[in-house]
């Protein structure tokens, strides 16, 4: 069985493409936006718009990759075996993680210590001292335990990954194995797959969305806030592994991938778009019949100002698209339709990301309307992320083999049947 994979000229065309669209936006944005200047404080200026944006993508391509190997980790806990057949294609993709994570430190470290109040209002102490609800929770919203846990949450998702991933491909090197050595192999990766679960369920699960993402409006927060970051990074990252299984398998890789195990994705795919809309309704819901002003205050800007058509097309997209198309059992057998969905599902959730981070960091322009609108520079950015996880995707599918020969569960893989 030669799993070993030759890029495509194509590929690394569309690869290098995208780095270099990505850079020339980067370039306008450092010309044009004058990120090194600060506003005025309770001002904005373009650079809150170029920090916001980078911000934006690095949180959200960093979570997605992040997931694969949640992906992987939660199915081993489970005993799965129908993913064996296709389970380094979600390994490739976790390998970007440490990548994105130093993209992402450099971003968010520059706004908290550059002191840009006009993102994070938290990190004015002369505001906070002035502010009952920021002095209450200076505890936590501070630099310093902010830079804490952003230093321990992506070393921790990159080691546990990383030895993940070492376990994985020493299996290709050991030969077959007998019971008590497979048995003894499933029980390590148990352990470290428990580790990484526990550890997401503490920071994607819990604190670092707070940190990253709702401390944007320190004045408001929400107890489900966290699950439905999760929701939306966790099925993007399982759409962008159906499709990187698709490409995979229409260049002839990924024999023993079949239906069945497109299937299952698809099902994946399906379910937690459900399970993200659930978490979008519960939290709109209540602070919609509670009616507190202390709480609509997230939701009013976003629903009644110039974000309000992205708001609501985050519904259509992630919610209504996913439940009207991947409802059937025929589409989620068929490649292409699973691959339109994938890209409209990241898609989607990419946008909803854009609506967590911009609304708040705008709250305060003069000039709402023309910053609150998607340009080339937002997808310049996006492509430069994406570029990103192509490459460092494709550097390991070439590296190593694309099928784990030696698993002790690759049998029920092969003949998986749902």
């Amino acid at each position: 069985m030669n799993q070993l994979f030759e890029l495509p000229a194509s590929y690394k065309k569309w690869t290098i493409g995208l780095i270099a669209v990505g850079i020339v936006a980067l370039l306008y944005g450092l010309i044009a936006l004058h990120p090194f200047t600060q506003p005025a404080p309770g001002e904005i200026n373009d650079s809150t718009h170029f920090w916001a944006v980078l911000m934006q993508n690095s949180i959200f391509w960093l979570l997605i990759t992040n997931a694969s190997m949640f992906f992987i980790c939660i199915t081993t806990l489970a005993m799965g075996g129908w993913q064996v057949a296709l389970r380094r294609v979600p390994e490739a993709i976790s390998s970007v993680v440490p990548v994105l994570a130093i993209i992402n430190l450099i971003v968010l470290m520059t706004i908290v210590w550059g002191g840009h109040s006009d993102i994070y209002p938290w990190v004015d102490k002369a505001a906070v001292a002035k502010d009952d609800v920021l002095n209450w929770k200076k505890g936590f919203l501070n630099p310093g335990f902010f830079t804490f846990w952003s230093l321990l949450s992506v070393c921790a998702w990159g080691l546990l990954g990383k030895k993940l991933r070492s376990i994985s491909l020493e299996s290709d090197k050991t030969g077959p194995m007998d019971y008590e050595t497979g048995n003894k192999w499933i029980k390590t990766n148990i352990k470290y797959a428990a580790a990484y679960t526990v550890f997401f369920g503490l920071t994607v699960g819990s604190v670092t969305p707070w940190l990253w993402l709702m401390s944007i409006d320190a004045h408001w927060y929400s107890t489900m806030y966290s699950w439905y970051t999760f929701a939306s990074s966790f099925v993007s990252g399982l759409s962008l592994i159906a499709i990187f299984v698709i490409y995979l398998k229409n260049k002839g890789q990924l024999e023993y991938v079949t239906d069945e195990h497109l299937h299952d994705i698809g099902k994946f795919m399906f379910a937690f778009s459900v399970f993200w809309t659930y978490l979008w309704f519960s939290q709109y819901m209540l602070i919609w019949y509670a009616n507190i002003p202390d709480e609509t205050t997230y939701f009013k800007i976003r629903v009644e100002g110039p974000f309000r058509v992205v708001f609501f097309a985050n519904l259509i997209i992630n919610f209504i698209a996913p439940l009207l198309i991947l409802m059937k059992r025929g589409v989620k057998r068929n490649w292409t339709m699973v691959t339109i969905m994938a890209v409209v599902i990241i898609f989607g959730h990419w946008l909803d990301f854009w609506q967590m981070v911009m609304p708040g960091t705008l709250t305060n322009s003069k000039t709402l309307e023309d910053n609150s609108h998607l340009g080339l520079f937002e997808f310049g950015i996006a492509a430069f992320f994406i570029g990103i996880i192509m490459w460092r995707v494709g550097v390991y599918v070439t590296k190593n083999s694309l099928l784990m020969k030696n698993h002790p569960f690759l049998k029920e893989s092969m003949i998986h049947h749902t």
